[in-house]
């Protein structure tokens, strides 16, 4: 009754607010009806013609190389480079971008994976009658509208609950939500309501259930940021954009124009990352989309001009599935600090994040442990007493930097606006900064107008809203059944690459490798835990893939996912990438390093050893370390204080059980702190203690010794599988 009551006030205090904002919905509703002819007629404007396939990168380098003079050049191969890259190629423009990592290297890979309007901005825009912010969320909830539509196969809607522990939140929240609904108008993805407690916790078990009065569900978007901004590159690349990575721009070339006198901007000095090579190319305009490296460049062309941006770093985790519903997202509206945290499903794991502080720019973030932890204890704050957060349980983590738009005097990143600018410098130099994901195809429409008008090139109006992406064009929801029915894949597998490819799915299953078993006839997995195949790997060389660290964190997800399982996928990718790429037995050894490299600093592992480090003090009963010590002296019968390979070898025979060797050396790896090839008692009790604490889980050594223990006289088989546990 009372649940009944709030509801019914939550509508006549929204009442008011819904009937001021009337007449913007019926605009919006009667622009958006006319919105999918508009997206029709747009992407059948498009001259260009759409090649079949995308050409090699060796075929692209000599398109840069030999083209006399390029009407538009990109710089960065981030989402807004690639968008910018994709509309004047669309438009006619001989396009061409320079990325010198990898596209979507930066940023563009480590968002929260949301395509949303942005309900904190909303909430601005409201309590602060401010008409830009509006603008924002409505412009943003229009892409995300175009991007659900053109890359189906990459992005889908999701529910996000909003729980609610006091009576009063209850319509305030409500009213919020239902404003976000109206200013999307027709392009609303599903309406949102309103759940009683009950029926809160039925949809989301684990949420805590202390004072829970009911929760609000909203819908936005969600997709795979990487494949996404991929996605974009290779369809302008197809539509004739000479677009290349570990290209890098050495410096702004420029030449006096005649008329008036000045120094203009007319290309840039490269270098093919790859090879050494160095060389010039040309173009009437020079684009800088760089993201955080934005003032960099600008400064390639002016040394004195002030910056326009400032860098803000958001980190995220990633925990195993069972910590949220598989098809429901949270949303914690007012953290401890006044941030906002997502807790979301993904890839069937669950992310969290994300922070949001000042930070310096760099290729190479790192996730810092202050971070995790805040989000963990955010995280703890909205689930049930019952499940245990266990800092173990951190599969990945890693740091993006946001290129946020400011007064080069303000500190205070938070009260930033994600809106973007589109500056022209004296020399002509266009610059786009700040924005978000979900409104990169604006970005780029407001980029290209800018350009076109600036340097007089010619060119018609913009065509990317409503123009699909690569592998958009033929899929279907229920694709994935022709690859399992044609090519013996199993359903997980097929799932994954009709999600990732799309239409083009069915050219990464035509070069799958028979497994040799009944079931599936082709496929083999990289990892067993995850639908990545071998054969990935093959056509992720094609799609310009041209490092280890390329495969695992961005043609596949496997380091966003798990560090673990990417760590032991590596010598196989790197093989089969050897192969494609010619590589020698040298360049697969530094690739393995640079591999683990990226892993460690970047995406969490270092924060795997530190845990254990840091857990130095024991803090175990006495009990507990004798048992400890006695299941250790049963490995190391020669009372020498540590074991090694031999050891575990001699026990897990003495069962009758055989595991490869190479696996035995990983699985001691993940607990040998001082990487001396051999685990030390306090090492192990280090570990135990640390399994106690929660700050390591699924340690697969410590399975093995247990389990080992539990089956010397029944000579049972060992379990050596990750468990799942994470960082």
């Amino acid at each position: 009754m009372a649940f009944q009551k709030a509801v019914k006030g939550t509508a006549l205090i929204g009442g008011g607010a819904i009937a001021t904002l009337f007449g913007l919905s019926q605009f919006s509703q009667y622009r958006n009806k006319h919105g999918t002819f508009v997206r029709v007629e747009a992407a059948e404007a498009v001259t260009v013609p759409l090649q079949n396939h995308f050409p090699t990168r060796e075929q692209q380098i000599l398109a840069l190389q030999t083209t006399s003079e390029f009407d538009v050049l990109v710089i960065g191969g981030g989402a807004t480079g690639c968008g910018c890259a994709l509309d004047a190629v669309t438009r006619g423009l001989k396009t061409a971008l320079l990325e010198r990592d990898d596209f979507s290297s930066g940023t563009s890979s480590r968002s929260t994976k949301l395509i949303h309007g942005g309900v904190r901005y909303l909430q601005k825009a409201i309590m602060k009658l401010d008409l830009e912010q509006y603008k924002i969320v409505k412009e943003a909830l229009e892409e995300r509208a175009n991007l659900l539509e053109i890359a189906p196969h990459l992005s889908a809607p999701l529910p996000i609950m909003l729980p609610v522990y006091k009576w009063w939140q209850l319509p305030y929240y409500w009213l919020g939500i239902k404003i976000y609904d109206l200013v999307a108008g027709s392009q609303c993805l599903k309406s949102s309501y309103v759940l009683s407690k009950s029926r809160a916790l039925e949809l989301f078990p684990m949420l805590r259930k202390d004072h829970l009065v009911g929760a609000i569900v909203y819908y936005d978007g969600q997709h795979n940021d990487a494949r996404m901004n991929l996605s974009i590159a290779l369809t302008a690349a197809r539509y004739g954009a000479a677009t290349a990575n570990y290209a890098e721009v050495l410096r702004l070339l420029k030449t006096t124009d005649p008329a008036g006198g000045k120094e203009r901007v007319c290309g840039v000095r490269c270098r093919d990352v790859l090879t050494g090579q160095e060389f010039d190319v040309r173009a009437k305009c020079v684009i800088n989309a760089t993201g955080p490296f934005t003032d960099s460049v600008r400064k390639m062309d002016d040394q004195e001009v002030p910056n326009i941006c400032q860098p803000s770093a958001g980190v995220h985790i990633v925990m195993p599935g069972y910590y949220s519903p598989d098809n429901m997202g949270l949303l914690d509206p007012a953290t401890s600090d006044g941030r906002v945290i997502f807790f979301l499903p993904w890839e069937k794991m669950t992310i969290a994040g994300t922070t949001d502080s000042p930070t310096d720019v760099t290729s190479h973030p790192i996730p810092t442990e202050e971070d995790i932890n805040f989000i963990l204890n955010e995280v703890r704050n909205y689930l049930s007493v019952d499940v245990e957060v266990r800092r173990g349980d951190v599969l990945a983590a890693w740091s993006g930097i946001r290129p946020l738009v400011t007064d080069p005097n303000s500190k205070d990143t938070q009260s930033i606006s994600r809106n973007h600018v589109v500056t022209i410098s004296e020399s002509g130099l266009v610059t786009i900064a700040g924005g978000k994901w979900t409104t990169y195809r604006a970005m780029a429409q407001d980029t290209i107008d800018a350009a076109v008008q600036a340097h007089n090139l010619k060119a018609g109006s913009c065509k990317t809203l409503g123009l699909q992406l690569q592998g958009a064009e033929d899929w279907s929801p229920t694709l994935y059944i022709r690859l399992v029915q044609d090519y013996g894949l199993e359903s997980e597998v097929a799932q994954h690459l009709a999600s990732t490819y799309g239409d083009k799915a069915f050219e990464v299953a035509k070069i799958a490798q028979v497994t040799g078993k009944r079931w599936p006839i082709v496929g083999k997995r990289l990892v067993s835990e995850f639908p990545y195949i071998e054969a990935e790997v093959v056509y992720g060389v094609k799609e310009y893939a041209r490092t280890a660290v390329d495969m695992i964190s961005r043609r596949t997800r496997l380091a966003f996912l798990n560090v673990q399982a990417a760590e032991e996928a590596l010598p196989r990718i790197i093989d089969i990438m050897g192969k494609e790429l010619n590589w020698s037995e040298q360049k697969k050894k530094e690739e393995l390093e640079a591999a683990k490299k990226f892993l460690y600093y970047e995406m969490g592992y270092k924060v795997k050893s530190d845990q254990l480090a840091d857990s130095s003090e024991i803090s175990l009963l006495p009990s507990d370390i004798e048992r400890y010590k006695k299941r250790f002296r049963m490995f190391d019968k020669d009372k020498k204080g540590f074991i090694t390979i031999v050891d575990v070898q001699r026990v897990l025979e003495s069962i009758s059980v055989q595991i490869a060797e190479n696996t035995l050396h990983d699985i001691l790896s993940e607990v040998d702190l001082n990487k001396n090839g051999q685990v030390e008692l306090n090492e192990f009790l280090q570990l135990m203690s640390a399994i106690q604490k929660g700050h390591v889980s699924g340690s697969r050594l410590a399975v093995l010794m247990k389990t080992a223990e539990e089956n010397l006289h029944r000579r049972a088989v060992i379990p050596v599988d990750r468990s799942g546990g994470g960082l």
